[in-house]
């Protein structure tokens, strides 16, 4: 996640893919950094967000 003018990141906060129209990444795979510990819960509360903001934005 970051800025579009980041040469190394590849969604923005709301997990829209930069230069792709309508598709969104929502999994672990936009964490910066992988975490020691399980992903599960982390990944669900990334998923939470996001479905959120999508449902707001309605």
């Amino acid at each position: 996640m970051g800025a579009p003018d980041d040469s190394i990141t590849v969604t923005d906060a709301q997990g829209c893919v930069h230069g792709v129209r309508g598709l969104r990444v929502v999994d672990a795979s936009i964490f910066p950094s992988v975490p020691s510990a399980n992903t599960n819960f982390p990944a669900y509360m990334v998923a939470e967000k996001i479905a959120a903001t999508m449902v707001a934005a309605r």
